[in-house]
Parts: C-alpha cells; sequence; structure tokens
C-alpha cells in the first residue's frame, strides 16, 4: 500500500497540470463589471463611478491573488519545470507579438489620415486649427527618462545573473522612479495640451496612441514593482527568474513602441 501511495504521488512528466481554481472566471465578471460600468460613467449614467471603482478593486484584488497563487506554484511547489519555463515563455512571446499588431493598428489609423489627408481636413496634416505639442520640450525629455529606464532594468537585470543583489535592487528601484516620473510627465502634458480627444482625428489619433501607450507603461511599472518585491522576497535565483525576465522584455517593447510614437507622432507628424 505504501510503494502504491507513493507511485501515485510521483510526476512521469515534466508539465504542470493546473489544479481547478476560481480567478480566471472572477477576473471575467470583475472586468465585465468594469467595462459596462466604464461605459456608463461616460455616457453619464447614475452609479457609473461608483460601479467602475467597485470592479477596478475587484479586478485588481482578483487578479493579485491569481499571481500569489502563481508564485506559490512556481517559487515554493516548484511546478515552474523547464518545459514549463519553456511554456510560459512561449505564451508571453506571443502575447507580445498580438500587443505589436495592436499598437500596428493604432499607426495604422494615424497614418490612413496623415499621408494623405482628405479634403475634410483641409488636405493638411496637422488638420487647420490644431496647435501642436513641441517634441523637444516634454516629449524629449520623456524619451530621455524612458530610454534611462531601458538601460537601468537592463542593468538590473546583469546584476541578477552575476549574483549582485544590491545591483539588482537599486537598478530596479531606479526604474520603478523613472517610470512614475515618466507617467507624471505624461499627465502633464495631457492636462496642458492644446487640444483633446474630440479635437477631430487629430486629437483621437494622438490620445489613443499615447494614451494606450500610457497604460502599458503602468502595467509594466506593476510588474517590474513586483519583480522587485520577489527579488527582496528572496523569490529569484541566477537562474530560475523567468517572470522578472518577462517584465523586461515587456518593458523594452514599451520603449521601442515609445520611440515610434516619439518619431511618427510628435516630430514628423507635428
Amino acid at each position: 500500500m505504501t510503494t502504491k501511495l507513493i507511485n501515485r504521488s510521483v510526476q512521469a512528466h515534466p508539465f504542470h497540470l493546473v489544479e481547478a481554481s476560481p480567478w480566471p472566471i472572477a477576473v471575467s465578471f470583475s472586468l465585465l463589471v468594469t467595462t459596462l460600468s466604464g461605459v456608463m460613467t461616460f455616457h453619464g449614467y447614475s452609479n457609473g463611478l461608483f460601479l467602475l471603482t467597485l470592479g477596478l478593486i475587484s479586478t485588481i484584488a482578483t487578479m493579485t491573488l491569481w499571481f500569489k497563487d502563481i508564485t506559490r506554484e512556481g517559487t515554493f511547489q516548484g511546478h515552474h519545470t523547464f518545459a514549463v519555463q519553456k511554456g510560459l515563455s512561449l505564451g508571453f512571446v506571443l502575447f507580445v507579438i498580438s500587443e505589436v499588431f495592436f499598437f500596428i493598428s493604432i499607426f495604422w489609423a494615424f497614418f490612413h489620415s496623415s499621408l494623405a489627408p482628405t479634403v475634410e481636413l483641409g488636405a493638411h496634416w496637422p488638420p487647420a486649427g490644431i496647435e501642436t505639442l513641441n517634441p523637444w520640450e516634454v516629449p524629449l525629455l520623456n524619451t530621455v527618462i524612458l530610454l534611462s529606464s531601458g538601460a537601468t532594468v537592463t542593468y538590473a537585470h546583469h546584476s541578477l545573473i552575476q549574483g549582485n543583489r544590491a545591483g539588482v535592487i537599486y537598478g530596479l528601484i531606479a526604474t520603478v522612479v523613472l517610470a512614475t516620473i515618466f507617467t507624471g510627465f505624461q499627465g502633464f502634458e495631457y492636462y496642458n495640451a492644446p487640444f483633446t480627444f474630440s479635437d477631430g482625428v487629430y486629437g483621437s489619433t494622438f490620445y489613443m496612441a499615447t494614451g494606450f501607450h500610457g497604460i502599458h507603461v503602468v502595467i509594466g511599472t506593476i510588474f517590474l514593482t513586483v519583480g522587485l518585491f520577489r527579488v527582496l522576497s528572496y523569490h529569484l535565483t541566477d537562474h530560475h527568474h523567468l517572470g522578472f525576465e518577462q517584465a523586461i522584455l515587456y518593458w523594452h517593447f514599451v520603449d521601442v513602441v515609445w520611440l515610434f510614437l516619439f518619431i511618427s507622432v510628435y516630430w514628423w507628424g507635428g
């Protein structure tokens, strides 16, 4: 009987068969509430803002609990074998590719209008009456900040591989601080911008492109902050830090998208 129990507990393959979890359906309903309440808020329905706040809180809470389970499975239970890590890496690469095509669609909308402006736009780009932002002020400063954050996060990665714990911590702290400063300047730029989302195709494409990039910066900042806390908790080693590597890949993707934004939207498009 003892032999049979031992044999049943031994896994004959390197893959992780996940247990039943309530978090996927919980996150789905939380996102549904967030989306519907967001539309309600935009259209001025009563209690829309309250439901939106509730949806955001429930989304953050359920995602936190879900990520906590994943951290436990990979760090303490040893379920993230090399085969599992390979699958996770492939899934994340495919996710980044989908994000690339998402931003391609936004750039497509921008260039569709800017390369051949129609009569309705005054046959001119930027459209008549639009006062554009100076690319050599806040946008250039944000470019320097974001590229610097890419350098600091790369330094943190190399420090982790070399076993330099202090370098990892300081590099990640610098990255998170730079990312927060970038987001602050982006908000400052929005607050002082001489045009709005409703100012024709220029305003809509500008805020769609920069706004979604800003959302990605916020997500990447959270991603890296989680990595920082995991480093402080001794969760990561020089050869087992897949989540940290994916956060770095995501951050470099955000850097590249911003370079395209700065060149095409701020400089050329302005």
